[in-house]
């Protein structure tokens, strides 16, 4: 896949989505990222590897999974204008206790850690833009959270589409299963009600 995309109007969808950033800070930004293109999908980060990138989805969508006994367990799916990144080992410096990969053909900005603190040391509206960056991700985890606790499958399912009305266009339904707690076969019910009786 040929990567034909206009960079400052990326970083415009960045400063209009997350946090007004000055001229001198978006064109240190353009310098400090990297693009990447899939033509088919591609593991990103490797449980046990030590991540120390950041990604912006241009176009496509990815999910960070785990592995327990030989079972895969989504945690998190990311899609255009979303970041992604191996949380725990980004800000850690330790291994990945998960995997990052990309579902579908896509590009992705790519931007080192060393960038991320030279911006954010160089630039206050690059540190608030990482702040706003990690604070909507924490809220995102902590109201998947409550859902997986205090909601219904059905209400998990519906909520999940109210957000992303695509994602069984777009996700292997064992993994929007798995993101919800709930089994294929649960989420089939859900789906089918009809055959579920």
């Amino acid at each position: 896949m040929k990567a034909n995309i206009d960079i400052h109007q990326i970083i415009k969808i960045i400063n209009d989505t997350y946090a007004p950033l000055s001229t001198s800070c978006k064109a240190d930004l353009t310098e400090s990222l990297k693009v990447l293109t899939f033509s088919k999908p591609a593991v990103l980060v490797r449980e046990g590897q030590y991540a120390d990138r950041t990604y912006f989805i241009v176009k496509g969508c990815a999910r960070a999974y785990y592995l327990k006994d030989g079972k895969d367990i989504t945690d998190w799916f990311a899609f255009e204008n979303d970041f992604i990144t191996a949380i725990n080992s980004f800000f850690l410096d330790v291994p990945s206790p998960h995997f990052i990969e990309i579902l579908e053909p896509g590009i992705l900005l790519e931007l080192s850690k060393d960038k991320v603190e030279q911006l954010s040391d160089k630039y206050h509206d690059f540190e608030r833009l990482t702040k706003v960056v990690v604070t909507k991700t924490l809220l995102q985890l902590q109201q998947r959270v409550v859902s997986i606790q205090f909601e219904t499958a059905l209400q998990k399912y519906e909520n999940l589409l109210k957000i992303r009305p695509d994602i069984t266009q777009r996700i292997p339904l064992t993994h929007i299963a798995s993101y919800l707690g709930i089994t294929l076969e649960t989420l089939s019910r859900i789906r089918n009600p009809k055959n579920g009786i």
